[in-house]
């Protein structure tokens, strides 16, 4: 015999409504009340119908994630599963499953996105990147379909909700870390200047040194992808300079493994040597040898937010745009330490 919300309702001793809201996880009703709901559901083995009450809503409870890149290479890098997890707790939270795109180049993301939207498989989506120029989100603008972005939009950032870090303030403050240290001669090994965070923290960087009064030096700016070779490579050329760089600012910390195992086969030590900083605190900097200093930049948190604020945009779509900027922390290790020269006079 199939038990149905009214049987619920009977044995909790509340009315139909009642636990269709509590399903629903309206903040309605009492944390007293949902307990016992909950209670009466698992004792009568009731399973709500979701399929059923999102036919009925016009409403898929799904919300669609967007990747940068391939899903093979994004997985590489721990920033993506820790900012999953906090996307997947804010959409379990409102009973919304995630659908993710798994195109490899631009284009087939783009179809992805397109399917997901036209095909009504998704109520909202979620860009967990910001590109200089993107033709998804000038989609999701004509279309007026509710999404989010983590990161900076390049344009018209007042008229999207974005989540994010100071990342200007957060790379400014990183390099003149260093600078206080007696470094001077500090390069920047950024990622893909496609994306948004790099120009950030390139212009943060930029800003600290010309505050220092400090040269700006070209074959101090390194681009490569956010991946542990990306780093290995932006190391060999900076190395082999005619005055190589005394302190390294690098935008990721799975480049910043890279770095330090390239530093490694070169024989090159830190920090006494050359000093590094790099961002994202995930466990690997804790554990890298030696443990890297990072900017904790709450990534959890910036997944959590989005998926929270996109669920709010798709329930009331005159919620309002919002910029959310998460706190960073700067975590200092092992792997910074002064200059030679200052170490010498303190000395």
């Amino acid at each position: 015999m199939t038990v149905t919300i009214k049987d619920v309702a009977k044995l909790a001793n509340v009315a139909p409504s009642t636990v269709s809201r509590v399903i629903a996880n309206s903040p309605r009703i009492s944390g007293k009340t949902k307990e016992r709901v909950k209670e009466a559901m698992e004792e009568l083995g009731y399973h709500p119908n979701f399929i059923a009450r999102s036919l009925a809503s016009q409403s898929t409870q799904a919300i669609g994630l967007v990747m940068p890149s391939s899903s093979d290479l994004v997985f590489q890098n721990p920033f993506f599963p820790t900012a999953l997890s906090g996307l997947s707790q804010a959409a379990h939270e409102k009973n919304y499953a995630l659908h993710m795109t798994t195109g490899k180049t631009e284009d087939e993301i783009f179809d992805g996105v397109v399917h997901m939207v036209q095909g009504k498989r998704v109520d909202g989506v979620i860009l967990l990147y910001s590109k200089v120029e993107d033709k998804v989100i000038s989609y999701l603008q004509k279309r007026d379909f509710p999404f989010v972005v983590i990161g900076k939009p390049y344009k018209h950032a007042e008229q999207i909700t974005h989540v994010d870090n100071d990342n200007f303030r957060a790379t400014k403050e990183v390099t003149e870390y260093l600078i206080q240290m007696g470094h001077e001669h500090i390069a920047f090994v950024g990622g893909n200047l496609d994306f948004v965070v790099t120009v950030e923290r390139l212009l943060g960087y930029e800003r600290a040194l010309r505050d220092s009064y400090l040269p700006l030096e070209n074959d101090y700016i390194v681009h490569e992808e956010f991946l542990r070779e990306g780093g290995q490579e932006a190391v060999r050329g900076l190395m082999s300079l005619e005055k190589p760089p005394t302190a390294l600012v690098v935008a990721d910390d799975l480049m910043a493994l890279g770095v330090l195992n390239m530093l490694d086969e070169m024989g090159i030590s830190v920090p006494e040597d050359i000093s590094i900083v790099s961002f994202n605190n995930v466990l690997l900097a804790e554990m890298s040898r030696p443990p890297l200093t990072s900017v904790d930049i709450n990534i959890y948190d910036l997944g959590y937010e989005a998926a929270k604020n996109l669920i709010q945009k798709i329930e009331n779509p005159k919620e309002p745009n919002k910029r959310i900027i998460i706190p960073h922390k700067l975590i200092k290790r092992q792997s910074c330490g002064e200059h030679r020269t200052k170490a010498k006079i303190l000395t």
